[in-house]
């Protein structure tokens, strides 16, 4: 019986993970074992939290734009220009669309749109580290432990993983794309690598930009794909061993071969992917650097159906030169998120898709120079941070909550990661109520306060 097990094992890993080149197959492979090894099983059940009715879906997609590090509220959206130069920085303060409100000078195209989308000044925690505070952002569930700033943590299932399970997208794509990488806690944790992120590492601003495992291998053609596969089922028509179901990760790998089969046969799913054969001033108009077309892509995604996407835009940790650098970075963001928005709204996708921008914290009043440098910045600060929520049928041209003059602290509607992350839940339909179960079999909330945000729904 061992010898029969071992042998499909090594026919399957040896002899056919060539299937789509190999890598596709090892990469779902690796992340499932590893998601296995750290919780001991498959991923757990879920019920219903509260027994009502099922929930209004007003959105079917969301872009999350994660501004790793932790950006400025104060030199994006929640400007002090009545506060001492040392807590108001360098950049002057502009008016928006939406009378008495203003952002920073550097915000000009999203300042001249604000109608179509509300900014959370409010939302405050209690986890002033990078991993901490990503885990908590990226999940609605604070660290249950000390997280140094460094730390890759997971003691949750990721918004993007949530709505993975709960949503399946056309064509045979994945479900949760995050690019260029994964937000350290932008997983599954017990819920499987199942519903990990498909991660798009290449630059969509390349001209040579393809998206590795949604073609054929080089060298690999359509009937030598195809014998492949069908040489693939004749092994699976060897015996499984139930008992061993948990144990051995190859016996949950069918799947895998079907979307990674999908993807690459699919038209549909390759077409997404043709950032190419959009037109010229549209690519632009985005932005001709890797963010820009990567929200473009983005774009892309959604439109074809996948129900959340991340866009992992790091290096906002700006405890240094803060002004030299938000001065380069910020127009060119600027102009791509508001690229976006009114992109969606042309074609009649912003009613349906939610645009968050947001990262784990915001920065310290204080302007300080850290030792053995020469230029200013801000160091992390979770009593404060700016929210850009988009779409979904959210009313836009509002603001919802308040900073101190100063931008020390949410002092007006203060809100928690919590209500923030059930607002996105009810958007999309999942109740924030809901229990989820580990392979253990304890039970977990979805998130402890379902209190949405009001104003946003």
């Amino acid at each position: 019986m061992k010898t029969k097990r071992a042998s499909r094992r090594a026919a399957l890993q040896l002899g056919l993970a060539g299937l789509a080149g190999g890598s596709f197959w090892d990469l779902l492979s690796l992340q499932r074992q590893a998601e296995a090894a750290e919780v001991g099983g498959e991923a757990g059940g879920e019920r219903r939290g509260d027994g009502g009715p099922p929930l209004r879906r007003q959105a079917k997609s969301c872009i999350l734009i994660w501004m790793d590090g932790g950006p400025s509220h104060f030199e994006t959206f929640d400007p002090k220009p009545e506060a001492p130069v040392e807590i108001r920085g360098e950049f002057q303060s502009i008016a928006t669309k939406i009378p008495g409100v203003h952002f920073s000078e550097h915000m000009s195209r999203l300042a001249a749109m604000a109608d179509k989308f509300a900014v959370i000044r409010s939302v405050c925690h209690n986890q002033g580290n990078h991993g901490a505070g990503n885990h908590y952002m990226m999940t609605g569930m604070p660290p249950r432990i000390p997280v140094g700033c460094g730390a890759f943590v997971s003691f949750h299932p990721s918004l993007g993983s949530v709505v993975s399970h709960e949503y399946q997208a056309p064509f045979g794509l994945p479900s949760y794309f995050s690019m260029p990488s994964m937000s350290r806690s932008g997983g599954p944790n017990f819920l499987g690598a199942k519903y990990a992120p498909f991660v798009v590492g290449n630059d969509p601003n390349s001209q040579h930009f393809r998206v590795r495992d949604v073609e054929l291998a080089s060298g690999v053609a359509r009937p030598q794909f195809d014998e492949r596969l069908e040489l693939r089922k004749l092994v699976d028509t060897l015996p499984r061993f139930e008992e061993a179901a948990a144990a051995d990760p190859v016996m949950a790998n069918d799947e895998y071969y079907q979307q990674g089969y999908d993807l690459i046969t699919t038209p549909a799913a390759q077409q997404a992917f043709d950032i190419h054969s959009e037109p010229e001033a549209l690519r632009e108009a985005y932005g001709r650097n890797a963010f820009g077309q990567r929200a473009l892509l983005a774009r892309r995604l959604v439109e074809a159906g996948v129900p959340f996407v991340t866009l992992y835009d790091g290096g906002w940790d700006h405890h240094t030169d803060i002004f030299g650098a938000l001065r380069n970075r910020l127009p060119s963001w600027d102009q791509t998120v508001a690229a976006l928005l009114q992109d969606l709204e042309d074609r009649g996708l912003l009613e349906t898709t939610l645009v968050i921008a947001l990262g784990e914290f915001g920065r310290t009043p204080a302007i300080s120079t850290l030792p053995g440098e020469s230029k200013p910045g801000r160091d992390h600060w979770a009593n404060a941070m700016s929210i850009l929520f988009a779409g979904g049928g959210t009313p836009g041209g509002q603001v919802v909550g308040a900073t101190d003059r100063q931008g020390y602290a949410a002092i007006d509607r203060v809100l928690s990661p919590e209500n923030y992350v059930s607002t996105i839940y009810r958007k999309l339909g999942i109740d924030p109520n809901r229990i989820y179960y580990t392979p253990a079999g304890r039970p977990t909330h979805l998130v402890s306060d379902s209190t949405p945000i009001q104003e946003l729904l």
